[in-house]
């Protein structure tokens, strides 16, 4: 396989133009059918959160008598599915600005505020514009370990690396939390380089956030339980640290597989499209595996397809994908994917083993 220096300009340019010309011909097709599709999925999760709910309720209806401890698994799992579903292929989606297209105010980027303490607003910044802006790149990408994490052999190496196995599952537990503080730029802040009435400001954001899913998950649902008030509770906190637990598994093995490429800083230096483009393609890696797993994975399952194409909806990737493999055929360029067991295996293998100098 050809190495990514080795293409020319002119290679450089004709992927431009294919991948260019591949997105605009998918944009031209949305329609009718994309949009029945979001609003499907969307009835869906708000089915399943109001069915978890009601079946938590139940469980704290039937007390300790025998059957409530199975509606309360079902309640819990219900809501669970509930929370993935509106993270992944809703919130993150949505916020993407993927359904803006349809100009409806109730599914668009600049409305939407997803189930979880990170505010939209916040996250639309980091993620949006200096993810998938810089991807991959060291010093520029904050997705890139999220600044705990040990990832690559060009990253330095301090004796607290040691830990990082157990940090990177403290950081899967509570991840919201993480992304809630990620656009602190708290590097900055220790330095002393911050402007604190913006950081102030941003704090400000982040605690009305936080009181707001706190006041609903921990206290108003709860309460609404009576004498359940505590099997509630801790079905509420399974359900958040589920839907934490799997969206930092699925973004685990979508950028830090073997396999995927890390980039030095000045690679941004007068890069062009075409360039982008094959660090895209470079810089992720996808999932394989059934509808089913596309749809709770939010459709990162083709992270590769996402880096690309990152404002054309999720529902479309399983179908651009085969185009886009076939392109890493005619360039002579990697195509990363891989079951969920290797991908997940493949990134901790990494994380364990940098975990050392």
């Amino acid at each position: 396989m050809r190495q990514t220096s080795q293409l020319t300009d002119a290679d450089h340019d004709a992927l431009a133009a294919d991948l260019d010309a591949l997105r605009d011909r998918f944009r031209a097709e949305l329609g009718e059918r994309d949009a029945a599709y979001i609003h499907r999925i969307i009835k869906l999760q708000r089915g399943l959160e109001l069915g978890g709910r009601a079946i938590l309720q139940a469980s704290a209806m039937a007390g300790g008598r025998r059957g409530s401890r199975p509606l309360w698994a079902a309640g819990t799992v219900t809501l669970s599915l509930a929370k993935i579903l509106e993270n992944m292929e809703i919130g993150h989606n949505v916020m993407h600005g993927q359904w803006d297209w349809m100009q409806d105010p109730k599914i668009h980027s600049t409305t939407w505020e997803w189930d979880a303490v990170a505010p939209a607003e916040l996250w639309k910044h980091l993620h949006n514009v200096v993810h998938h802006t810089n991807t991959n790149v060291l010093g520029k990408d904050d997705d890139l370990g999220f600044g705990l994490l040990r990832i690559t052999p060009e990253q330095p190496w301090h004796p607290v690396c040691v830990a990082q196995p157990i940090y990177a599952l403290l950081l899967m537990m509570f991840f919201e939390y993480g992304v809630a503080v990620s656009d602190l730029e708290i590097d900055q802040i220790l330095a002393g380089e911050h402007d604190k009435e913006l950081t102030r400001a941003k704090l400000r954001v982040i605690g009305r956030k936080i009181r707001r899913q706190w006041t609903k998950d921990y206290l108003a649902f709860p309460a609404l339980s009576g004498r359940g008030f505590g099997s509630t509770l801790l079905a509420d906190f399974i359900a958040n640290t589920a839907r934490n637990l799997w969206a930092t598994t699925i973004i685990y093995c979508g950028h830090f597989p073997e396999d995927v490429q890390v980039f030095p800083e000045d690679r941004l230096e007068n890069e062009s499209r075409g360039e982008w483009y094959v660090r895209q393609l470079t810089g992720s890696a996808n999932i394989s595996g059934g509808a089913f797993l596309h749809l709770l994975t939010g459709n990162l399952s083709h992270q590769v397809e996402h880096h690309l194409f990152p404002d054309l909806p999720s529902n479309r990737y399983a179908e651009i994908a085969p185009h886009v493999r076939a392109l890493c055929v005619k360039y002579d360029l990697p195509y990363n994917t891989g079951s969920l067991a290797r991908q997940v295996g493949s990134t901790w293998k990494k994380i364990f083993r940098l975990a050392l100098p």
